[in-house]
């Protein structure tokens, strides 16, 4: 993993996430964001078999990878997909700065996790609301994050599952202080302290920044009131 992709995990930030963005601007509006203050961009990826819906590949990653590198960011991918093990090669090569797999996705998820750590990607791993926290264990070393899904991955726009506070506040007692907990799903104005102070530093905003009239200001809102918060029981 570089140094700065490193530096960049560890700065508790709102993290957008392309899914919500619109296609026909995705450049202008990450540039736009970008000038905003963002740092990290989340790629939701969805293959239609892990998860209902279809999404984006390393295409996108590509298309979007001197954009974002050349302003000093990092792309988050988030692999919500069968058997990742298969993908992994391809999204490093597009540009990949952060893979996350999930637990439920694999029969493999040690050997995935060396394959993108060995490739000089930051590892992550994703768990579903169902999942109970204790299955990251197994290979919590192995994770530069966790990703904790706020709400049933493959559809944007979900509220926030009020149980979602507890699971992340165990997520972040189980884990190595130096995994970074994550959390996607329902983050707005309303539920963005309450994620971090259970102990969230990374906070993917997908619609609530890119579906706003003006995306660069509601990223700004997000980032300033999570600023303006307690710091995360970690």
């Amino acid at each position: 993993m570089e140094p700065h992709v490193a530096s960049l995990l560890r700065h508790r930030q709102v993290v957008p996430s392309i899914l919500a963005a619109d296609f026909a601007r995705l450049g202008e509006q990450v540039a736009a964001v970008m000038d905003a203050g963002a740092r990290i961009f989340q790629v939701d990826v969805m293959d239609g078999h892990f998860v209902p819906e279809v999404t984006m590949g390393p295409l996108v990653v590509q298309a979007l990878r001197d954009l974002v590198h050349e302003r000093g960011g990092v792309l988050d991918c988030h692999l919500m997909v069968e058997r990742p093990e298969r993908q992994v090669a391809s999204f490093v090569t597009a540009g990949a700065d952060v893979i996350t797999i999930h637990v439920e996705a694999t029969p493999n998820a040690h050997y995935v996790l060396q394959q993108i750590r060995a490739a000089g990607c930051a590892a992550g791993v994703a768990i579903n609301p169902g999942t109970p926290p204790e299955a990251v264990v197994p290979v919590a070393e192995l994770v530069d994050l966790c990703l904790c899904m706020t709400v049933n991955p493959g559809w944007g726009g979900q509220a926030y599952i009020p149980t979602s506070t507890e699971k992340i506040g165990r997520l972040a007692r189980l884990l190595p202080p130096t995994v970074v907990v994550q959390v996607d799903g329902g983050i707005s104005l309303e539920t963005i302290r309450e994620a971090a102070k259970a102990g969230a530093g990374l906070l993917v905003a997908g619609s609530s920044v890119f579906q706003a009239l003006d995306p660069p200001a509601a990223f700004a809102a997000l980032q300033a009131e999570l600023d303006s918060g307690s710091t995360a029981a970690r």
